[in-house]
């Protein structure tokens, strides 16, 4: 990925003169925790079936190991970053470096589902307090120019690889040891990270407060919403149970808005939210992210319970829908955003991600993977690839200096918690359409199922689709200023 596929959502202040050598360590030290966070989002999905064979599992406990993640990473990571800067980024980075190694072991440990959701959780609240931190960090141990351009450039490529490396890592380690070492693979690393954060360099604290009121109730508030989704595809809307779910979720959502509005340190300034086409891209950002969970979701239990894909296998037939991303986010969307407007590429990508999504609902129990499964994949992954460089590009630009750090997380946000929620809600859709195929071949019944499923996503993505044309301009192509860096989300 180029310079310019990552945000620099850290600090500008300089940092102070280092030598070659330490600036190396420390560059290596951020990389390394980078790669786990983000390969973590993915190394889960290809031991799904494993997981869930292991510990007996049922269909609706079996998202909740993804969805927990993407829901305590997601609804912390604005908190987190917040965390960094008020009491020290190299303490806080230690702090979340230390949580997410020790529920790491906890999840490898797992005699139980009810366990190793647990541990997800924590590995989430790790995640959320360690990601914001690494990027602070980078800002302040390399000084401003070409050694920190550099740490940038190495530090965005880490995104795009350990998303990559998650699946095939995932597929290796499941296969040839077992599902438990998806978790126990984080220890070292973590621990070597640790060891190497000596190298960093603290920076200066600001003056203020976290929203913690704000962050608890915005991811109790999502978690009761997911929940109360879960239960309503197991035991319909009228249940009492998913009634209860509904309107306690109500009632945190409503009330982390009060508590936004009354706070004199809100998670998300207000300023951040000001501009139409920012909120939009945000919403954009929440609809492909739900789609996208889900397809991992699907994929994965369709290549290895309806096909009987080796972990391995599963893990290698991922590799065109992460070539395709990178051929969009680092090539294509690029190109095309230096000629055409921003809202153009993003409806094209959509369009693109959409006919895949379509693609995606023909998969059959016995077909061969070349007609459906390789070459929508491909697809899919040019058409996201293309949606998230335009998006976050918008997301951040324009935003108050002191907001930058809030405005790029919030789009990491979007995506984390959009993906908790779509995951929730076309996991129980498929179940019901799954369930209503039985008794009768299970194959059949789940790609039955999974096809329901995609055409779901696809909705997603058209509604996606809808908010660019309302909420983006048609304006002609928007040069970064020079120093401006944009992300793809974690």
């Amino acid at each position: 990925m180029s310079l310019q596929d990552r945000t620099q959502a850290a600090p500008q202040a300089a940092a102070p003169p280092q030598p070659g050598g330490r600036l190396g360590l420390a560059l290596l030290v951020i990389a390394a925790a980078q790669l786990m966070l983000v390969l973590d989002n993915t190394i889960v999905a290809v031991a799904l079936p494993s997981m869930q064979s292991a510990l007996h599992l049922s269909e609706s406990s079996l998202g909740w190991i993804v969805t927990a993640y993407a829901l305590a990473f997601g609804g912390l990571l604005l908190a987190g970053g917040r965390a960094g800067d008020l009491f020290g980024r190299r303490r806080v980075f230690r702090t979340g470096l230390i949580v997410f190694t020790a529920a790491s072991l906890l999840g490898g440990l797992a005699q139980s589902g009810e366990l190793l959701i647990a541990a997800r959780v924590l590995q989430g609240v790790g995640a959320a307090i360690a990601a914001p931190t690494a990027l602070s960090l980078l800002a302040t141990t390399f000084p401003a120019g070409p050694a920190r351009n550099k740490a940038l450039g190495v530090y965005g490529a880490m995104g795009g690889l350990g998303s990559v490396a998650g699946l095939l890592l995932g597929g290796v380690l499941t296969e040839y040891l077992s599902w438990r070492w998806v978790m126990f693979v984080n220890i070292p690393i973590a621990l070597a990270v640790l060891i190497g954060t000596g190298v960093l360099i603290e920076g200066k604290r600001e003056r203020g407060q976290v929203d913690v009121p704000g962050a608890i109730s915005a991811t109790a508030g999502f978690g009761a919403l997911v929940y109360a989704i879960t239960r309503a595809g197991e035991k319909g809307l009228g249940d009492p149970v998913t009634l209860t779910g509904l309107a306690v979720a109500l009632v945190l959502l409503a009330t982390f808005v009060i508590i936004q509005r009354a706070s004199r340190a809100p998670m998300i300034p207000r300023g951040v939210l000001a501009d139409k086409s920012r909120v939009g891209a945000n919403l954009i950002m929440f609809l492909v992210g739900a789609g996208m969970l889900a397809t991992f979701y699907f994929l994965t239990l369709y290549m290895q319970v309806v096909k009987g894909y080796a972990p391995m296998v599963t893990g290698l037939a991922y590799l065109p829908f992460a070539l395709g991303m990178g051929i969009a986010a680092g090539g294509i969307g690029p190109q095309l955003l230096a000629k055409l407007p921003e809202r153009t590429v993003i409806a094209l990508g959509l369009v693109v991600g959409i006919a895949g999504m379509v693609w995606f609902s023909l998969l059959e129990p016995g077909q061969n993977p070349l007609l459906t499964l390789l070459p929508a994949q491909l697809v899919v992954g040019l058409g996201l690839g293309m949606v998230f460089v335009a998006v976050t590009i918008i997301s951040v630009r324009g935003v108050a200096p002191q907001a930058t750090g809030a405005a790029s997380g919030l789009v990491n946000t979007a995506q984390q918690i959009g993906g908790a929620i779509g995951l929730a809600i076309l996991a129980a859709a498929a179940t019901v359409v799954t369930e209503n195929h039985l008794p009768g071949n299970l194959p059949d019944a789940l790609t039955t199922g999974y096809s329901y499923g995609f055409l779901l996503g696809a909705g997603l993505y058209l509604l996606a689709l809808v908010t660019a044309l309302i909420t983006i301009p048609a304006t002609a192509p928007q040069p970064q200023r020079e120093g401006e860096h944009t992300p793809l989300p974690l």
